[in-house]
């Protein structure tokens, strides 16, 4: 092994792989091709010794020594940061803010990316409906929204495509000649709003017997046996099963998760890119 000291950037795409497990993810945090990931790595492994990446058609893994580097590299990069953000007292503040309907329980992991992509912002983060949300970002009070898409906007970024179901729980039975009972959130909620012109245009009798302030909140009262919800898979909680082929109800489409930003430093946007990245990989397809 020479006495050449490490590239920075083909480290921190080393650690970009490990985290989203995926070369073409990685591409897309870093805003560059996935053969410029691919050469990076190269030359990184070249420089180690060793191969860090298992890459077959199939999947992506760390080598035993991809495992053993991973934290060492996270660290030469924290430092690195430190190093540069020692040469200045403010801090850049990023707004975020996210629709309760795409905050799953990957928030933390989420949350995590951005800090790993720099640990000098500061980062606010509030969670909301779609709708209100959109409002906030158009009167500039959050640099960024992570929403569903809104009816009448054509602007944003797609991040993915997410398939929603109806959702009860194992236990639940429907009776007989009366309404279906539905747990949602308050409008302006648009998967509320969705969920039940599909019920209308199906004529299928339905009911509010819930509205929570939040998915968490629906999620309990689905798994309480309440009802059903219109409901991503990724935000259920273990026991909730799909009725609506039993209860021969309207399909329900897979929902855009858009993103929208006015951030212009570079080092906000690669914390978005990251973001985004991220919360890609977490969407089943």
């Amino acid at each position: 092994m020479t006495n050449r000291s490490l590239d920075l950037d083909a480290v921190q795409t080393f650690v970009r792989i490990a985290e989203l497990g995926s070369f073409t993810q990685a591409a897309e945090a870093l805003q560059t091709t996935q053969s410029t990931v691919s050469l990076k790595l190269k030359r990184l492994e070249k420089r180690l010794g060793c191969q860090l990446i298992e890459r077959t058609p199939r999947y992506v893994q760390l080598s035993a020594e991809g495992t053993t580097f991973l934290e060492h590299a996270r660290e030469l990069l924290k430092q690195h940061d430190h190093a540069l953000a020692s040469l200045t007292n403010t801090r850049q503040r990023l707004t975020i803010g996210i629709s309760d309907h795409v905050a799953g329980p990957e928030l933390p992991l989420l949350i995590a990316r951005m800090n790993a992509q720099d640990p000098q912002l500061l980062i606010e983060i509030r969670i909301g409906s779609s709708g209100d949300l959109l409002k906030s970002f158009d009167r500039q009070e959050l640099s960024t929204v992570i929403i569903r898409q809104h009816t009448g906007r054509s602007d944003g970024k797609l991040i993915a495509n997410e398939k929603f179901g109806w959702f009860a729980s194992q236990d639940w039975q429907p009776r007989a000649d009366e309404p279906l009972p539905i747990a949602t959130m308050p409008e302006p909620c648009g998967v509320r709003i969705m969920a039940g012109k599909l019920l209308d245009d199906a004529d299928i009798p339905w009911t509010e017997v819930f509205v929570g302030g939040g998915v968490t909140a629906v999620s309990a009262a689905v798994m309480a046996g309440l009802g059903v919800a219109a409901l991503a898979r990724r935000m259920l909680p273990i026991g909730a099963v799909d009725v609506g082929e039993r209860l021969a109800l309207p399909a329900l489409p897979s929902l855009p998760i858009m993103l929208h930003t006015r951030v212009k430093d570079p080092k906000s946007k690669e914390a978005i890119t990251a973001l985004s990245a991220a919360l890609k990989s977490a969407v089943p397809a």
